[in-house]
């Protein structure tokens, strides 16, 4: 049996969201089943949860199908790059393609990446030759990967295209039929990644801790008004406005965003993001290297404030404009108002549900004002570290920016070496370019032409459909010896469900 397509992807990407990873697997293998309606529905796809059985030589089995599939689908992603394994198989299948190229002269892009989340900055060549974002996915796939696409719309026309794309070339490079390794054992390959280095060490000193201040469903409305019960989270869809008159503010008819149980769970933006704003943040300050804590904000704000301080570490202050005013936070946050806490930021965002300008927006903004009355004044100059009117587009942005900037003044602050401290930070004293903005050089090809990734073009460029592209240059060849053994790095926590298949012993390295 040869396999439209082998499934490779992390097991540590799974455990951390399989039923994102389930889905796409079963909306892309649909979508080839409707595309190639005479292939069988064993000859569509390869994944190793799906075939293997009690008893099965798992790493036989996927040595097997690695060398015998069509085409090769890899979930990019920090962990899939942190895999051994995973390294093994792009590998021998590079190969298999550089052989297929050597015997007949033909160039098939039969490896076929799809960006599930943003990759490390320093890729093996091997990897950055082959083209991995297809500029038409649009920018949220290009920046957040097809994880985040599944998690805000999982039904929309931006993850629906990515599928349609991905079979369209998994048919095309499946009809030129890669030539098979049979005698393969992953056992004996020694991949061209992990990456070395690819997520740096937590120190103490990177750690920021994440504080939210943010209404529950349920509550009241901020200034304490007659006006219902705050909406809890509603995907897809706005509150409905209250019947009636009024300014707005105090009639229901605004919300400021999606709530739950829990402050964390505090979602300003429509459509409501999942995860929450909190678990974003989390996420973003992770992608850039460091740690994080998350907490509530609470009567002991200012104690905590100034333990992270004495510890070398910065905090942000993440607050919903229309909690600020309410019994639960008005206090801490008018403590830590009045006192001087100089490597901590504050960024309140606004909500797509807020009032427009006018009286309800002024009275919302009026009662932040008086929360934060000293801090107010340091809201504009180069490097605010209190942020007001922060959009669902410039958030990530604006939490890197204030991060950077609380980080930076914690070194001004500090009597050790300036190049050590910066190093503990995760910090370099030249700018790192930004992913996506900009990439690292590359040498040039024997064309010269430059490629998609913004390396040297090679010969045999992406297809039409662009999601992959060439196998051309040469790249590591398998060889016998052991992987090199690298330490795990811990994983990100979601708040997504695990899977129902509990991998053997030897699978858990994937």
């Amino acid at each position: 049996m040869r396999p439209y397509f082998f499934f490779s992807y992390a097991r540590r990407d799974h455990l951390a969201g399989g039923a994102f990873v389930d889905q796409f697997f079963a909306d892309l293998r649909d979508e080839l089943a409707r595309i190639e309606p005479e292939a069988g529905p064993a000859e569509l796809a390869y994944r190793d949860t799906e075939r293997l059985r009690v008893g099965d030589d798992w790493e036989q089995q996927l040595s097997r199908m690695v060398g015998a599939s069509r085409t090769m689908v890899a979930l990019y992603s920090p962990a899939y790059f942190a895999s051994a394994y995973c390294g093994k198989e792009w590998t021998a299948f590079d190969h298999r393609m550089r052989r297929h190229r050597e015997q007949t002269g033909e160039t098939v892009a039969a490896l076929i990446p799809v960006l599930w989340e943003p990759p490390p900055a320093d890729l093996p060549a091997e990897v950055l030759r082959i083209q991995y974002v297809q500029h038409d996915f649009g920018e949220e796939y290009a920046t957040g990967g097809l994880r985040h696409l599944l998690r805000t719309d999982p039904h929309g026309a931006a993850y629906r295209k990515v599928v349609q794309v991905v079979a369209e070339r998994v048919r095309e490079a499946a009809g030129w039929r890669v030539v098979e390794l049979r005698d393969l054992d992953l056992a004996r390959v020694e991949g061209c990644f992990p990456v070395p280095e690819a997520a740096p060490p937590a120190t103490r000193s990177s750690l920021v801790r994440l504080f939210v201040a943010a209404r529950r469903a349920g509550d009241g409305m901020a200034d304490g008004s007659a006006g219902g019960p705050v909406a809890g989270p509603l995907p897809g869809q706005r509150p409905v406005p209250a019947d009636g008159g009024g300014d707005g503010a105090a009639d229901g008819r605004y919300h400021g965003g999606w709530y739950g149980p829990h402050p964390r769970d505090w979602a300003p933006f429509h459509p409501p993001r999942l995860p929450s704003l909190a678990v974003q943040a989390q996420q973003v300050i992770t992608r850039a290297g460091h740690s994080t804590s998350l907490e509530t904000v609470g009567p002991d704000l200012g104690r905590a404030l100034d333990t992270a301080r004495e510890n070398n570490e910065v905090s942000v202050l993440l607050v919903d404009p229309w909690a600020a005013g309410t019994e639960q936070f008005r206090r801490p946050l008018r403590d830590f108002d009045q006192q001087n806490h100089p490597v901590t930021a504050v960024l309140l965002p606004d909500s797509t549900d807020d009032p427009p300008a006018g009286p309800a927006r002024a009275r919302l903004w009026e009662g932040v004002r008086a929360v934060f009355a000293r801090t107010w004044l340091h809201r504009s100059g180069p490097e605010p570290l209190f942020r007001i009117h922060v959009g669902r587009e410039r958030f990530e942005r604006e939490l890197l920016s204030a991060v950077t900037v609380a980080q930076n003044r914690l070194l001004d602050q500090t009597d050790e070496d300036p190049a050590a401290t910066r190093a503990e930070f995760g910090l370099d004293l030249e700018p790192r370019p930004i992913f996506g903005l900009a990439v690292p050089a590359r040498s040039p090809a024997p064309h010269g032409e430059p490629g998609p990734n913004g390396t040297a073009g090679t010969a045999g460029a992406a297809g039409p459909a662009g999601a992959a592209g060439s196998a051309g240059a040469a790249g590591a060849a398998a060889r016998p010896g052991p992987p090199v053994p690298r330490a795990e790095t811990v994983p990100r926590a979601e708040t997504v469900p695990l899977p129902a298949h509990a991998p053997s012993e030897g699978e858990t390295d994937r």
